[in-house]
């Protein structure tokens, strides 16, 4: 009985002194503030805040721009399309096709972003132009781009939604009217080439099915049957080869 006492009241004096002595040392050295400032201290609050939630912006909206403004979109599609004519479910992975799609989007792009940085973004870095106008430069070679690959009927339905004048060239064409028309013109080319790419592997299905009809094996599905087919005809044709090619041919640059 008295070895607990002794416990606790040891347990109680060490307590005290640890709370003696976190108050001493809270009265002595204050916690002091820490304030961060983003910008130029000499620059007006409002400004600055400002500037950060417009570049948040820029930010979230990125995957949409690399989506609707490049060859991104006609590259993945049919990319996907050559997947599921094959019929191989998940190979390749969807890593392996985004990734193949953002390469060849850069290899597609790289012109139209060189001149980018040559007339806008270098000037920009050396202070030589102000910021505004960087963007209005860095603009006309994606409009040129998108402008040489869109459909016009494409660009006049969006004109004629915004009742918007016939502009005397592609660099008048406002990025509202010209963005979802590109976008809507690389739907249609992408489903172009996916129904080409859909057809002599659609052959090979009707072809396995009517063989197994005709023996009888009604039970024994036809996909399994027509895979090992469809992949030993894509690979005699030497068939990435082949849809990289059209695709880097099918683009205007």
């Amino acid at each position: 009985m008295k070895k607990k006492l002794i416990i606790v009241g040891l347990l109680i004096g060490l307590w005290s002194m640890f709370a003696v002595t976190v108050a001493s040392a809270t009265t002595v050295n204050p916690i002091p503030d820490i304030g961060i400032q983003i910008g130029d201290s000499g620059g007006e609050p409002s400004t600055s805040s400002l500037s950060i939630i417009l570049l948040i912006t820029v930010l979230s909206i990125a995957p949409a721009i690399l989506v609707l403004m490049t060859s991104f979109t006609r590259i993945v599609i049919v990319l996907g399309f050559v997947r599921s004519s094959l019929g191989t479910q998940q190979m390749p992975p969807n890593q392996v096709l985004v990734g193949l799609a953002l390469f060849l989007t850069l290899f597609v792009m790289s012109p139209t972003l060189s001149t980018i940085n040559e007339v806008a973004l270098q000037p920009y870095l050396k202070a030589e132009i102000s910021q505004t106008e960087a963007l209005n430069k860095a603009t006309v070679p994606m409009k040129e781009f998108m402008y040489t690959n869109t459909r016009p009927k494409d660009i006049q339905l969006f004109m004629s939604y915004t009742k918007t004048e016939k502009p005397a060239s592609y660099q008048d064409i406002p990025l509202s009217v010209m963005v979802p028309a590109f976008a809507i013109s690389e739907l249609k080319t992408a489903f172009q080439m996916g129904f080409m790419i859909f057809i002599p592997f659609l052959i090979i299905d009707i072809v396995v099915a009517s063989v197994l009809m005709a023996m009888g094996m009604m039970m024994l599905p036809p996909v399994m049957i027509s895979l090992p087919f469809k992949i030993l005809l894509f690979v005699l044709v030497d068939g990435w080869y082949l849809i990289v090619k059209s695709l880097l041919v099918s683009f205007n640059t």
